[in-house]
Formats: C-alpha cells, structure tokens, sequence
C-alpha cells in the first residue's frame, strides 16, 4: 500500500523553527515528486513547496521563500521541511503528498496534479 506519513507539527511561538518529515514507502520514490501543502481554517489549501529527487528542483511558494526549505533523503523514503521564522499566519494543517516524476516544478502549487496524500501535521503558530 502507498503510504506517506507526515510528521513534526506541533506548537511554536512566532520567529521560531519546526521541520517537517514525511515518510513514503509503496512506491518507487525516486518516481515521484514530493511536496508540502497547507489549509488553514476557512481557507483553500495552498502549495507551499515541492521537491524532486531525480534532479533536485524545488518549488516554494511566495509567502515562504527564503523561509522554508525543503530537502529530499532518497536512502530513508523521506522529505523534510525546515521551516524557520515561523509566523503566525504559517499557522495550518500541513500535507505531504506525491505527484508523478514528470510534473513540471512550475506547477508544483496545482494539489490536482497529486496522486497521493498523506495525513496531515497541524503546525500552531503563536503571536
């Protein structure tokens, strides 16, 4: 059975760190792209990042560039999220999810293009 696992939410205050990981197993991971989506409260779930292991391109949203930094352990099946300077507005359910190797990364932020989903993480940021 295909299977991602996310994992690492949890409570911070404003300015802070958390890193996300998601672990895939089911599926050859190298012909997949991964990547990171969030729905806050009342709010459509936005692309945040992706990453693709067969040649490390990456996409990240504008709201968490220069912030957020993905990275991909092809050995261990995982996909982490470093999310530093944390803001409240961060705040939401994080997904993992896993996307067909030939998506485009320019299209990364498209949830439609995803064939897999994890469970979420919730991520609190306090003010």
């Amino acid at each position: 059975d295909v299977q991602l696992q996310a994992s690492g939410g949890g409570l911070v205050q404003a300015g802070g760190s958390l890193r996300l990981s998601c672990a895939a197993s089911g599926f050859t991971f190298a012909d997949y792209a991964i990547g990171w989506f969030r729905q806050a409260p009342g709010k459509e779930r936005e692309g945040v990042s992706c990453i693709k292991s067969s040649d490390g391109s990456t996409y990240y949203a504008n709201s968490v560039k220069g912030r957020f930094t993905i990275s991909s352990d092809n050995a261990k099946n995982t996909v982490y999220l470093q999310m530093n300077s944390l803001k409240p507005e961060d705040t939401a359910v994080y997904y993992c999810a896993a996307a067909p190797i030939f998506l485009l990364i320019s299209s990364a932020y498209n949830d439609n293009l995803y064939d897999y989903w994890g469970q979420g993480t919730l991520v609190t940021v306090s003010s």
